[in-house]
């Protein structure tokens, strides 16, 4: 038996945005973005004045199995959201997924890159970390309506590479976990 296919990493374009939600709510019922939220992320995506990077993990099959989505402003990058379908997790998808958003905070020229990520969410916590990212504060009642606290990570750009995707441990590879 084969294995199946790496899913291919492509721009998040608006007709993936009903898919993509139905992803969004299994993953995080309780405080999915809403179809206006994907909407004016996605309207910041394009152009020479663009400021979003937002990709989707298509699997073999054209199912949409992962996005993740990166905002600029200056300087800073954040992370705005990363999300593999259960089926994919574990696969190194999540990883490929933040390779991407690294790629596109270097081309926006970030010195450093924010997240904020459940404080029970410990999988997406080691993932991070394994990218450099550190803690450095949390936000009380962040994540709502279940009032769950937000860990909120810093990567900084390392001072020899310029990059803050160079700063990654896989520098722009992929890895397994």
């Amino acid at each position: 038996m084969t294995e199946p296919a790496t899913p291919r990493l492509r721009e998040m374009r608006w007709w993936d945005i009903d898919p993509v939600l139905e992803l969004e709510r299994d993953l995080f019922p309780e405080d999915a973005w809403s179809r206006g939220m994907f909407w004016s992320e996605l309207a910041h995506a394009r152009g020479p004045e663009a400021t979003r990077r937002y990709v989707v993990a298509v699997d073999d099959g054209g199912r949409i199995v992962g996005y993740a989505g990166l905002t600029a402003s200056g300087d800073l990058g954040d992370v705005q959201t990363i999300a593999v379908a259960r089926a994919q997790q574990g696969t190194g998808l999540g990883g490929r997924l933040l390779t991407e958003l690294l790629r596109a905070a270097t081309a926006f020229e970030c010195a450093e890159v924010m997240l904020e990520c459940r404080v029970d969410n410990v999988r997406a916590q080691k993932l991070y970390e394994r990218f450099g990212f550190v803690p450095i504060g949390v936000r009380r009642g962040y994540y709502q309506p279940g009032n769950v606290d937000a860990l909120v990570m810093r990567l900084t750009t390392a001072p020899d590479s310029g990059s803050a995707a160079d700063s990654s441990p896989v520098q722009g590879t992929e890895i397994n976990g």
